[in-house]
């Protein structure tokens, strides 16, 4: 068992700890973090409810090391919402369109949708239907993460070029 010293920022707060080299990043970031929100599923990369943003890019932090996202910026869904609590608008979106259920797989399915808005990214609906191919809803047949899709997809084609 070999033990490393990582730091790294989630959502704006630095974290430094000793970890072992096999340690998931879902599972660093909830037992030493405290990121409750990182949903671990199946632990193969299937099901995507332990998606999280490192340094921009949807990642499954399941199939992350820890020791990988070392000196790295990630963003969980506990990092969402602005500081005054103001929803990230794929949170609205998902709310308004009653996309989730149970909520187990809510939180991976808005971090790929937030990663896939990013910036000044102009996703078409049909990107956000391959970005969903990655995760597993038991709950909601899907129609309601469908139709917040496609809001969010309108939103940015409204956004000027």
């Amino acid at each position: 068992m070999s033990e490393h010293r990582i730091e790294l920022t989630v959502n704006g707060r630095r974290i430094a700890a000793e970890t072992e080299a096999r340690t998931s990043l879902g599972d660093f970031l909830r037992l030493e973090g405290g990121y409750t929100g990182v949903h671990l599923g199946c632990e193969h990369g299937v099901c995507g409810a332990c998606t999280v943003i490192v340094e921009g890019r949807a990642v499954r932090s399941c199939l992350m090391l820890a020791v990988q996202a070392n000196g790295q910026e990630v963003t969980t869904v506990e990092g969402l919402a602005g500081p005054d609590g103001e929803l990230h608008p794929v949170q609205v979106a998902m709310r308004e369109a009653h996309g989730l259920q149970c909520g187990f797989c809510t939180p991976g399915v808005l971090m790929t949708f937030a990663a896939l808005t990013a910036g000044d990214a102009r996703p078409q609906e049909d990107d956000f239907i391959a970005a969903m191919s990655g995760h597993i809803c038991r709950c909601t047949g899907y129609q309601g993460i469908r139709r917040a899709a496609a809001a969010l997809a309108a939103a940015a084609q409204e956004q000027p070029a």
